[in-house]
Order: structure tokens, then sequence, then C-alpha cells
């Protein structure tokens, strides 16, 4: 168990991140592909396509590195591969990762009980050579460039699905409203917050607040960064749509959809599988406000969707027919005697 102690200025400086953290994303999404057709369902279709395009670019030793320094079944894992300064983009979290210094890289990789090659890194590194933390980059990079950019505008309309949920509840309820709203993989005991976690300890914020990092990629129980004096943020596991979840034989094939409703409108059904006020449907999908309007009118009058005020915007949900529709869980018509 994990228990994060809050003081009252820390309640105050609860945060959600605005988008992804791509080094996050990178290292999470390598726990998926090393498990090896043993990993989560829903993340079974695109663990196919990933590791096939490692393998067609020749980045499967890259990818074995990540994930040799982030063992999935790992408790604990080098703090240094998710650097803060990612938070503003890739290259910020790279440029960070690659200055790493030498003390910091041998006592995380002591930590993590790591490859012997981290030492050998940590006396290149205090030699003056920047070579080792060059390498770990460029594999980070080109990994994310080949599997996790690809799918990153999915990614990111999972994570602004959760952010928008969340965000409405702040604003309608608060601090305390929002953080029981992480249940229950998190518990809300003010002024404590329990997390479900692999190590026994405790987390105390001292009036740094906390960020809370929506995560795609990450499965089952929360994150954090395991030193204390590392600004605190906890990525935490977000529910996926069936636009991201690869289709079963229950549901209605997305080419199907398609040609049933047309492209945009297909994708416009999936993704109110997660309620959302018209400006999330269209930063999800990338088209305009008005274009996402119109597709959500059409449905709504079509039965497949309803809209109600919550608050200060509208937000937008399946019907129970547009659910089945979706979920190919539609009863087979009675034909009459």
């Amino acid at each position: 168990m994990l228990r994060i102690h809050f003081e009252d200025r820390d309640v105050a400086r609860v945060r959600i991140a605005a988008e992804p953290d791509p080094l996050w994303e990178t290292v999470l999404a390598m726990h998926h592909v090393a498990a090896a057709g043993r990993g989560v369902p829903v993340y079974g279709a695109w663990c196919a396509r990933a590791r096939r395009e490692l393998d067609t670019r020749g980045l499967t030793r890259a990818a074995r590195l990540i994930s040799a320094l982030a063992p999935a079944d790992a408790r604990y894992f080098p703090d240094f591969l998710t650097p803060d300064a990612a938070r503003d983009g890739l290259a910020a979290g790279l440029a960070a990762l690659r200055d790493t210094s030498p003390v910091r890289l041998t006592a995380e990789s002591a930590r993590a009980a790591l490859p012997d090659r981290l030492p050998r890194w940590s006396a290149a590194l205090a030699a003056g050579s920047r070579e080792p933390l060059d390498e770990l980059a460029r594999a980070v990079q080109e990994v994310h460039r080949a599997v996790i950019a690809p799918d990153w505008t999915q990614a990111s309309a999972t994570v602004d699905s959760d952010r928008g949920t969340r965000a409405r509840i702040l604003c309608r309820s608060g601090v305390d409203a929002l953080l029981n709203s992480l249940r229950p993989a998190l518990r809300w005991e003010p002024p404590v917050l329990y997390v479900d976690y692999p190590q026994d300890r405790d987390l105390r914020l001292g009036g740094r607040g906390l960020r809370l990092i929506p995560s795609h990629f990450c499965w089952r129980r929360p994150i954090a960064l395991a030193d204390p004096a590392l600004p605190p943020v906890l990525v935490y596991p977000v529910d996926h749509s069936t636009s991201w979840a690869p289709a079963t034989t229950r549901g209605c094939h997305p080419q199907a959809l398609s040609t049933l409703l047309g492209r945009t409108r297909a994708r416009i059904l999936a993704a109110l599988d997660v309620p959302a006020t018209t400006g999330e449907l269209a930063r999800r999908l990338r088209v305009s406000a008005p274009s996402a309007s119109e597709h959500v009118t059409a449905l709504r009058e079509a039965n497949l969707a309803h809209s109600h005020r919550n608050g200060g915007s509208v937000l937008h949900a399946l019907t129970p027919l547009g659910a089945a529709l979706l979920h190919g869980e539609l009863a087979p018509a009675r034909l009459p005697n």
C-alpha cells in the first residue's frame, strides 16, 4: 500500500496532466509488448502490430533495452526513465534523460538490480562519455516513433476522455470528489490518499501538491516515482472504449459500422462509449466542433445517442440502442407467424 499524505496546501495543488506523458507511455507500452501473448486483451491487437513493426524496422533490440531497464513484473524501475521534463513533450523528456547524472544512474540501477551494463554505463559517464545515455535516448525515441506515435491520436483521445470526466467532477464537486472518483485503485480518506501498490511506503507531499497523469498504457494499478525528493506524480490507468479495444465476435465489425453509418459517424458512435461534450469529441477525433455536433445530432435523431445538460456544458452518451449496435448485442427480430 502506498500512502500519500496531504497537507492543506497540497489539496489546492492537485492537478491533472494536460497530455499523455510520452516517456511514461513508451515505457509502459513495452510492458505489454514484452508479455508476448500473455498480456491484457485490450492491448492484444496493438501489441501484435507493434511487434511486427519493431521487427520490420530492426528495433527489437531497442525495445528489449527499454524492457530490461523497466521489466513489467518489477516492483521498482529507475525514475530517470520518466523525468518530469517530459510533461513538455518527447524532446524535453529525452534531453532530461540524457542529462542523468552518473551518481543518480548508479544509485537507481543498483536499487533496481538492473543488468550489468548499467554500472559500466555509470563508469563511462563518470569518465565524461555521454554515449550510454545517448544510446538509451535513441532507443526510446526510435521505439516511440515506430509504435507509439502512430497511435498517439487514439491514446490522446482515451486520456482526454478521462481528463474530461475528472475535470467535470472537479468543477462540480471539488478535489475531494475528484480523488474519490479514482476508486477502487485509490481510496481518499483525508488527509491520506491510499493507493493499491506492490510496496508498503509513505509519500509526504509537503506542500508540493500532486500531479495526476492519466495513462493509456498503464494497467491494473497506479504508479508513482520512488524518490520522494522528485516532483510528486501518480500515473493511473484509464478506461478504454471500444474504439480502441479490438473487435470481438459479439461486436459490430468496425468496417461494417463505417459502411452503415459513414466513417466519421461510426467513429463518433464508438467514441460515445465514454460520454463526452462536443468539444471533447472534436479533440478526440480531430474534427471540427460543428462537424462533431452535426454527427451527434444525426445519431440522436436515430435514437443512438442522447444529450443532457451537465452544469455549463452538454454531455452526449449512447442510448441503450446505440450501445447495443456498437457492441453487437441487438436481439434478433421475431418474424410474424
